[in-house]
């Protein structure tokens, strides 16, 4: 086991480091070249292969870390100030993406069971895409970073609800749904209540007493907090390691060590989230995709094209500006871990067929290579779209 975690680590981490230098050299984004090593390494391609299972885990620490970064520069009035615009439109688009999905679902020939689950699965975007994308554009703290972080929590929430309930809802039985629901929310509001009653005081206590005793000591707890409450809150609570997290992260973000413990995190970070990418490329089945890429076409349609449209119309809707709006449905445009997750539930309830995990995976690997160009070219038609008079009165009404 040790062998394979060294060699899955180096292997990965250097066709990482390989194709990442020559996609930035083409000017495409390094997660292009990532997600290019991962299937490079992969089971499904000649020579190495690395070991999935230990770099699907290690792209999980990515992925805790990451968000738990994102919840020390995120406080509690940003994600309040958002909550209208970030709770509807996130309902409004998942609602969309979904029916969509299903219907696709359907067309494949697939049940409605699983061609529900299937929509779910591309309704939800990458935690790790959209915040690499905000920060690589210096826009996560700018009013669309803000929205499309609290859209983001509402989606993490909604598939912890999900991930729960569907078990349930194929077990049958309306009664046994309900008290699953009510439990699943309980335990929710309960993990928030002892992270920001108890943990706002107990948290930087802890950090104190450690940041006294030296720099080294101070990281290894920061890292250890954040990785005990994210196991803590998937193993005793039901919510997502990434969620509990984000939390342990807002709590820490209000005491006086929020810099510094954003510093300490920072490196490790890096590191692992470029495992998340990798890991993703692992997954994909090039030769399975010889006879499915009419469906990863249409599922990739959706992605890019009916989740924005659906983001961006609940966004105007909702009286904000048309760049931001813009801005946020670019950015979820894309799909990833949770999709993932979902499917994979899917295929051990046996509701999704095989063919389905491919699907979400060469979708992933293509939304997410294009997302940030795509993003990339939001602010521009943006511009080009306020200067152009009949657009601008028709998409930004006074």
């Amino acid at each position: 086991m040790e062998h394979h975690l060294i060699l899955t680590l180096t292997g990965g981490l250097t066709a990482a480091l390989i194709f990442g230098y020559f996609t930035l050299r083409l000017g495409l984004s390094p997660i292009v070249g990532y997600l290019l090593a991962g299937i490079c390494i992969g089971p499904h391609t000649p020579g190495f292969v690395g070991n999935e299972s230990l770099a699907s885990e290690m792209a999980e620490v990515g992925v805790i870390l990451l968000m738990f970064g994102v919840g020390l520069q995120f406080h509690v009035k940003e994600l309040i100030a958002v909550r209208r615009v970030a709770v509807t439109g996130a309902l409004f688009q998942i609602a969309v993406a979904t029916g969509l999905g299903a219907l696709a679902g359907r067309a494949f020939g697939w049940g409605w069971t699983g061609s529900i689950l299937f929509g779910i699965a591309i309704s939800v975007a990458s935690t790790v895409v959209l915040i690499r994308v905000l920060t690589d554009h210096g826009a996560l703290h700018l009013p669309q970073g803000r929205i499309a972080i609290g859209w983001l929590v509402v989606e993490d929430l909604f598939t912890v609800l999900a991930l729960v309930l569907l078990p349930a809802v194929l077990a049958g039985g309306g009664q046994g749904l309900a008290t699953t629901l009510a439990l699943a929310v309980g335990k929710l509001l309960l993990l928030a209540v002892i992270l920001f009653g108890a943990g706002k005081r107990v948290l930087p206590w802890i950090l104190k007493r450690v940041a006294d005793a030296g720099q080294e000591l101070f990281m290894l707890a920061v890292l250890v907090l954040a990785l005990m409450i994210s196991v803590g809150s998937a193993y005793l609570f039901g919510a997502s390691m990434a969620l509990g997290a984000f939390l342990a992260g807002m709590v820490i973000g209000q005491s006086s060590f929020a810099t510094r413990a954003a510093s300490e995190v920072l490196p490790f970070r890096d590191a692992f989230a470029v495992l998340f990418f990798v890991s993703v490329g692992m997954l994909l089945d090039p030769v399975a995709l010889l006879g499915q890429w009419h469906w990863v076409a249409v599922t990739l349609a959706i992605i890019l094209i009916g989740k924005p449209l659906a983001a961006l119309a609940v966004v105007r809707v909702l009286r904000q500006p048309f760049a931001v709006g813009l801005a946020i449905a670019v950015a979820l445009a894309q799909i990833g871990e949770f999709s993932f997750i979902l499917a994979v539930l899917g295929r051990d309830l046996k509701v999704l067929p095989p063919e389905g995990m491919n699907i979400l995976v060469a979708a992933s690997i293509l939304s997410i290579t294009v997302n940030p160009l795509l993003y990339r070219w939001s602010a521009p038609l943006a511009d080009w779209v306020r200067r152009t008079p009949a657009l601008g009165r028709w998409l930004n009404p006074a």
